[in-house]
């Protein structure tokens, strides 16, 4: 049965379909105390490698979707459920957008922490520059630098995205078919001003070296209906 949800006095029905976009990324180690503690009350853990938390940084350019055009910058956590080890999927902390639509079909549909930010997404040589500010003033900014070529592998892929929706722990399944996809490993640099999701990411141990980052050329993507845990 296809569930159609109103938002902004428009409907939006399930799956949202994302037909184009663009987006880059960046994945840290990070400390896995500091990861537990903004998990805390979530029903969820780190995934711990060698002792450190895994976080990234990502930002895309949304072009065609059912939720229009728009820039989106996401702090992520890797986790699972304790016990679970087929449950891995990611927590989203802070997900800024610069568009009021999305931002309340996000929280009103998925429970996403989506609030209006100053997204500003530019090319810089090989790779991307994302500045995310609130009031004028820097929140983060992320630039990538280029990278090769490499094959997708996550074609189809669906990933969990956890959220807490009604107060309670919701799971929304997330596919994602990736292509034109350049990877190296480094290859990030990231500065952090004065706001809350700031500090989560000062508290994790940024900014510091990336493991690796991504540029994705072209991206679809569809998003279920969150199921409650």
């Amino acid at each position: 049965m296809v569930s159609v949800h109103s938002v902004l006095g428009e409907k939006v029905t399930m799956p949202v379909e994302i037909r184009d976009a663009d987006a880059a990324s960046a994945m840290f180690l990070a400390d896995a105390g500091a990861a537990r503690k903004i998990l805390s009350g979530m029903a969820l853990e780190p995934v711990v490698v060698a002792g450190r938390a895994i976080c990234s940084l990502a930002f895309v350019r949304y072009i065609d979707g059912d939720l229009g055009p728009y820039h989106e910058f996401a702090f992520a956590l890797l986790v699972r459920r304790p016990g679970d080890r087929s449950s891995t999927g990611v927590y989203i902390p802070w997900l800024p957008v610069n568009q009021s639509f999305t931002c309340a079909a996000g929280r009103e549909i998925w429970g996403f922490p989506k609030e209006i930010a100053d997204i500003r997404i530019t090319r810089c040589g090989p790779g991307k520059r994302c500045e995310v500010r609130l009031d004028g003033r820097l929140v983060v900014a992320v630039q990538t630098h280029g990278g090769i070529p490499t094959p997708s592998r996550f074609g189809g892929a669906s990933i969990a995205a956890y959220t807490r929706l009604d107060g309670k722990l919701h799971s929304t399944a997330w596919v994602m078919n990736p292509s034109d996809v350049r990877m190296r490993l480094g290859g990030a640099s990231v500065e952090l001003g004065d706001h809350p999701a700031a500090e989560q990411m000062r508290s994790l141990g940024l900014p510091r070296r990336s493991l690796f980052t991504s540029q994705i050329g072209a991206l679809r993507m569809t998003f279920e209906d969150a199921r409650e845990i």
